[in-house]
Parts: structure tokens; C-alpha cells; sequence
């Protein structure tokens, strides 16, 4: 009898154990895909420059795709270049210059049909809303002018413009005692806009966001390279098909809107 007792409670137990697993597999089929697409997260690492307008895309965007998790990784472009050189995890990226972009494609980390030129930006020189009245780049040579601030040229793109123009004018040699060097634009703008610097070179798009700074001068496009911003997504994006869509989203006409109340030009 307590044989036959202990042969149906195993018996009960082992039916209770398979319909548990059965279950189971079915809420995983069930629950399992929409969990995963919920979840799908993207990482976007991005020229500092671009944060305001990119932050407002994210929320348009994801009005539009609630599933989409959007995470902006924002620094210079060839910081953020190095980070995905040396594995970073990221899904797209979007530097403020050709040359951080051409070194992942030489290297092969790019999905290189997804690159493109979307948009572009000028040059200009900034003082404190109340400091020096300046006229001209040319100026900076004055000895009124103490401190200039300008993006660390061997690591953010609007130093490197800036050392190129510059150069090209004739008064590199004659201002680098005087350089401030910022590790990105948006600190090059806050020297400026702190009084810390008498004068300094940003885009024309970060000059605009602030009512701290006025604009002095604009660059001729002719005394430096082409400032364009390219965006590729990365080869080992976790999800390439999600970057794709939100690459195509950044280049559609919504998108472009929103760039070019932030200052942006769009590219050809």
C-alpha cells in the first residue's frame, strides 16, 4: 500500500513538474520577444555639439518608437572615436569631422553603406557678451587679448578648424602662448562665457545657444577643411537593424527641421 502511495505521489509530482515546464515555455514564447523588443537600447556616441538638437530628436523619435531606448554618449569626436577603436559598445556614431570617421572605416568598424555627410556647420569668433569689441580673427594678436580658447586640435574638430584657419591667416606661431585648449567645444564656450578667456573659435551653433557670448567674426569656409558632420553605424552594433532606422530617421526631412533651428546647416 505505501508502495503503491509513493508510486502515484511520483507520479503526480513528475505531472506537475512537466505541465510547469510547459507553461513556462509558453510565457517565454509569448512574453519573451515583446520583453526583448522593449528593450531594444541604442547607444549613440556624438559630437558635443550636436546635444541639444539630438536630445530633442530623441524625444520626436521615441514618441514615434516607444520601444527604442535611446542612450547619447556626447564628448569630443575623437574621443569618442578612440573609445569605439578600443570596444566601446556603441550603435551609432556621429563626429563633427571626416577625419575621426575615415580612421573606423580604414579599421573596419563600420557598416559602410549606412555612412553618410548630413550636416555642416561654420566657424566663428566669440568674446564675452560685454568684453573686447573685436572685428576680426587678425585681432587676436593684439596684447589686450590675454587668453584665447580653442579646442585641443590633435583631439577635437573645432581646434583642428581652427589651427587650419589659423595657420592659413598667418598667426598660429604668434598666438599659441595664449591658447587656452578646451577637450571639447562646449568647455572652449564656457571659458568664454566665465570670462576666463578674452576671446575663443566655436561653431557658429554652440555661439547660439548661449546669451552669454557674442559673435565677432565668421571664418571664411576657404581657410579651412569642410566642417561636416558624417553618422555611421558601427559594425558591431548590437542591434544594426534598430541603428539603421534611427540613422535613416536623423537623415529624414523631421529631423532636419529640428538641425536647422539649432543652426545647422544640411549637407549635399
Amino acid at each position: 500500500m505505501n508502495f503503491n502511495r509513493k508510486r502515484i505521489l511520483n507520479s503526480i509530482v513528475a505531472a506537475a513538474a512537466s505541465l510547469l515546464i510547459l507553461i513556462s515555455w509558453n510565457l517565454f514564447q509569448k512574453v519573451s520577444p515583446a520583453t526583448a523588443q522593449q528593450r531594444t537600447s541604442l547607444t549613440v556616441s556624438a559630437a558635443i555639439s550636436l546635444s541639444k538638437a539630438l536630445q530633442e530628436l530623441k524625444t520626436v523619435y521615441q514618441q514615434i518608437n516607444p520601444k527604442v531606448i535611446i542612450t547619447y554618449n556626447f564628448g569630443a569626436s575623437g574621443a569618442l572615436a578612440q573609445q569605439i577603436q578600443q570596444g566601446a559598445p556603441v550603435d551609432v556614431f556621429f563626429s563633427a569631422a571626416t577625419k575621426q570617421m575615415d580612421a573606423l572605416q580604414q579599421a573596419n568598424l563600420l557598416i559602410n553603406e549606412t555612412r553618410r555627410h548630413l550636416l555642416t556647420s561654420s566657424l566663428v569668433l566669440i568674446t564675452p557678451k560685454n568684453g573686447l569689441a573685436l572685428s576680426s580673427f587678425k585681432q587676436l594678436t593684439a596684447p589686450r587679448i590675454k587668453k584665447i580658447a580653442i579646442g585641443e586640435p590633435k583631439t577635437v574638430p573645432v581646434g583642428q578648424y581652427a589651427q587650419e584657419m589659423l595657420t592659413k591667416i598667418g598667426i598660429w606661431q604668434q598666438i599659441k602662448p595664449k591658447l587656452v585648449l578646451g577637450n571639447n567645444v562646449r568647455q572652449v564656450l564656457t571659458f568664454v562665457e566665465s570670462g576666463n578667456a578674452n576671446a575663443g573659435i566655436v561653431y557658429r551653433t554652440d555661439a547660439k545657444t548661449s546669451p552669454k557670448v557674442k559673435v565677432r567674426a565668421m571664418a571664411p569656409e576657404t581657410l579651412h577643411s569642410p566642417i561636416v558632420y558624417p553618422l555611421a553605424v558601427i559594425k558591431s552594433s548590437r542591434n544594426p537593424a534598430a541603428a539603421k532606422a534611427f540613422v535613416q530617421f536623423l537623415a529624414g526631412d523631421r529631423a532636419k527641421i529640428v538641425f536647422k533651428k539649432y543652426g545647422f546647416g544640411v549637407a549635399r
